[in-house]
């Protein structure tokens, strides 16, 4: 089958999605194409901050999406021997420190806004196997799989929004450098407890930090920093006393955690790094989100940036567009636009460093 579009972009994540929405809603002809079938996939990055939330009352989408479910946190809480030594709550004028958006309530809104634009396809289940070149270089296209189907779609520009592994950041030989932070994650998702506030809680357990993050719809999601490359020494461990650690450090716990984390194959392993691309475009091709600077879980920055991106890319491609020039030096205005970038990736290399200082009152008592 062959396809023609002004602009095609690969991954329909919260940043792929938002960016497909704004350059529809502008009248460009859009498709989008998604490697999985469906929106239900497990995403540990759901908490938006200010930045996000600010973008998506812009396009006047943060109602609806209020509307399908979101939940607002009320404070973010340091626990030490089972009780709380440090409390931040929000700002003045501030409603909450946190937003949790369950992926697929911001997906469904951010398609269902898109769908009833003529100009604006999405399609499921399809895989980018290759891109396609003029004489001069520039990306005129992409060769994709639907199913037994191959998809040749002519476009003027493609986007990567394809995530940390990005096939179009690949495909199109953009170079990327990688930052280890020394630790892994491993992740679990548990009901709450009857009475649990919507809180974000920390606590240390042997010098790494264990956080919680209550989720809209009544769950809770661990995040546990383990040394990196750890977890296959760890698995070969006996699981119990591991677990009894998390209920030493949250109490209110106890019975959910032994009824839903009874062994290591009910966490999964994130493995952390950031990465840096030094440009994110080249003729008729741009990066954004995790393809173009991957984040770690620090602060919840992955998802904002990633709208921020959008936001700011769209007004880049409709720039292209206008002027009639898709060249890497016009694309690349993104960078300049989204500047701040390279700063939070500092940002959470300190708060990482600076983790314990929080719980340094804890030692003088």
């Amino acid at each position: 089958m062959n396809l023609e579009t002004d602009v095609c972009i690969v991954g329909g994540g919260p940043g792929g999605a938002l960016l497909g929405y704004l350059l529809a809603k502008k009248g460009i002809s859009t498709i989008v194409l998604e490697r999985h079938t469906g929106i239900d996939k497990e995403f540990r990055g759901e908490h938006l901050n200010q930045d996000g939330e600010r973008v998506l009352k812009k396009y006047n989408l943060y109602n609806k999406v209020q509307e399908v479910g979101l939940l607002l946190m009320e404070r973010v809480e340091y626990w030490h021997l089972g009780r709380v030594i440090k409390t931040i709550t929000p700002a003045t004028g501030e409603q909450h420190v946190g937003i949790h958006v369950p992926q697929k309530n911001l997906l469904s809104v951010l398609i269902n806004e898109s769908t009833p634009f003529n100009n604006y396809k999405l399609l499921m289940g399809t895989k980018v196997t290759h891109l396609s070149f003029n004489k001069h270089g520039y990306v005129t296209g992409l060769t994709a799989v639907k199913g037994e189907q191959e998809l040749m779609i002519k476009s003027k520009i493609v986007v990567g929004a394809d995530g940390r592994f990005s096939t179009v950041r690949k495909l199109a030989n953009i170079p990327f450098s990688t930052y280890k932070h020394g630790y892994d994650l491993l992740w679990a998702k548990i009901p709450s407890p009857q009475g649990w506030e919507p809180t974000i809680k920390n606590a240390l357990v042997e010098g790494k930090q264990l956080a919680l993050f209550t989720q809209e719809g009544g769950f809770i999601q661990i995040g546990w920093n383990i040394e990196e490359e750890s977890f296959p020494a760890l698995k070969k461990r006996s699981f119990t006393p591991f677990i009894e650690q998390v209920i030493k450090a949250f109490p209110e716990l106890m019975d959910t955690v032994h009824q839903h984390i009874q062994s290591w194959d009910d966490f999964i392993l994130l493995k952390v790094q950031s990465s840096q691309s030094p440009a994110w475009a080249k003729d008729g091709v741009v990066i954004m989100g995790d393809a173009a600077h991957t984040m770690s879980p620090t602060g919840a920055f992955g998802i904002n940036c990633a709208l921020l991106d959008a936001d700011a890319l769209a007004d880049v491609i409709i720039e292209a567009l206008d002027t009639i020039d898709v060249s890497a030096n016009q694309l690349r205005k993104i960078e300049h636009r989204r500047g701040d970038v390279e700063r939070l990736q500092i940002q959470q290399l300190e708060k990482e460093k600076n983790f314990q200082d929080n719980f340094k009152i804890a030692a003088l008592t």
